[in-house]
């Protein structure tokens, strides 16, 4: 397995999902996301996008670096801890910020 393969993995079991579940997110076939994790093809920009979307860090993926594109430390503490969980407990914390904020729920 290469190391974007390995991020892929990574990303992918971080959130929680299986190889079938995550393929759907990015629009392949579960044969192309097996591909793509052992390193024999590389997707195109469409998946990547679709599974930015579906909350994967693209920037980690290409480059292996964590995105800190974020204003403070407490924001940063945040975003690190949300991408450590599994989808049912994001969408628990989701629903808590909505909660205590003013932003609309999904």
């Amino acid at each position: 397995m290469d190391v974007f393969g390995e991020r892929l993995k990574s990303e992918r079991s971080r959130l929680g999902l299986n190889q079938a579940e995550f393929a759907a997110l990015g629009g392949v076939k579960q044969h192309a996301q097996f591909q793509y994790e052992k390193g024999m093809r590389r997707p195109n920009s469409d998946y990547l996008s679709a599974i930015t979307a579906a909350g994967v860090d693209a920037y980690y993926l290409l480059t292996g670096e964590k995105a800190s594109r974020l204003e403070n430390e407490d924001e940063q503490r945040v975003v690190a801890g949300l991408r450590e969980l599994d989808a049912g407990k994001r969408a628990a914390l989701l629903t808590l910020i909505e909660a205590f904020t003013d932003l609309p729920q999904q």
